[in-house]
């Protein structure tokens, strides 16, 4: 009895002189600087918006019909990067930030799935883009369909690309990724413990967590890599993003309402993306009169995978002949 107190002693001892050191592990990491331009474009601009207060980065290229992209969850806009300057070719290109990720503001929010639809209507209604299409990967895909379901005046056709509307499991989404994130993704579930592994995270790690998304791990270059784990150290960025992970299970949700679509939409998934078949199907079945395409050799960011091809894709859907 009394080797069992102490083994039970010694644990609870350990835990929180681990937790207690992950706070002084956080406090050490530098603080990125925020750029002012874009490494990668030098026609594209930066602008910001404010969103109810929050200040929101986004970029704009380009002239012709309005696009806007819409990005992943714990990435930014610059996932579009390989593709902004071809789409900027034939249409008004914007890309933004969501609130809690890149450049943008990280406010105290819940990171709910209405807080992001939220989000993006007012970001529309603030640029005041008109018959716009709607492109996004992951959750951006499933904010454009959700946003089309409710009829936005701002929005024209969607283009939905592994949109992440689906029940997920170890198996799917995000937790099956990659054995990294089935670790680091189902420990964030638990409180206390889920904030501790965030601030412990290394660049091992996190490097894997990103790799994860792609099909081949060279579509993610190490500027890239260092521009989202840079972003991650800004101060109040991990407890989001738990916030975010923690409402993970309410994007399903979105799929009640597909029927309800009325504007042309495009839907393409990657062969290699985190969605079960099953689901690929449930989701294609629920949206009135969509066309579908599958990109051999993509991963869930298609558009690091497959840039060429995705853009392709989203002129021949959405530009005028």
């Amino acid at each position: 009895m009394h080797s069992l107190i102490r083994g039970i002693t010694i644990f609870v001892s350990v835990g929180i002189l681990v937790w207690l050191m992950s706070f002084g592990v956080e406090a050490l990491r530098s603080t990125p600087k925020e750029p002012t331009s874009l490494s990668w474009s030098k026609e594209s601009s930066v602008y910001y918006a404010k969103l109810n207060g929050i200040r929101v980065r986004y970029v704009k290229a380009g002239t012709g019909p309005d696009l806007v992209l819409l990005h992943t969850l714990r990435t930014q806009l610059d996932i579009y990067h390989k593709m902004i300057p071809d789409l900027a070719k034939r249409f008004t290109v914007y890309a933004p930030d969501y609130p809690g990720h890149g450049w943008s503001d990280i406010p105290n929010a819940r990171y709910h799935p209405d807080d992001f639809y939220a989000w993006v209507e007012k970001f529309l209604e603030e640029i005041g883009v008109q018959n716009a299409t709607l492109a996004g990967i992951s959750i951006g895909g499933t904010i454009a369909l959700e946003l089309a379901a409710r009829q936005n005046p701002h929005i024209n056709r969607v283009v939905a690309i592994n949109p992440y509307d689906y029940p997920t499991s170890y198996q799917a989404g995000l937790k099956g990724s990659s054995l990294f994130a089935k670790i680091m993704f189902t420990a964030t579930d638990i409180p206390f413990v889920g904030e501790a592994f965030m601030r412990l995270r290394n660049p091992f790690v996190e490097r894997k967590l990103f790799e994860g998304g792609v099909a081949v791990p060279s579509s993610l270059s190490d500027a890239l890599y260092n521009e989202f784990s840079g972003v991650g150290n800004r101060p109040g960025h991990y407890q989001g993003f738990i916030n975010l992970l923690r409402h993970e299970h309410h994007w399903p949700t979105a799929r009640q309402q597909y029927a309800k679509i009325s504007t042309p939409v495009l839907l393409v998934y990657g062969d290699q993306d985190w969605a079960p078949e099953a689901e690929r199907k449930e989701t294609t079945k629920r949206i009135p009169g969509v066309r579908s395409k599958r990109i051999t050799g993509g991963g869930h960011f298609l558009s690091l995978d497959k840039p060429s091809r995705l853009t392709d894709l989203i002129i021949k859907f959405a530009a005028p002949s």
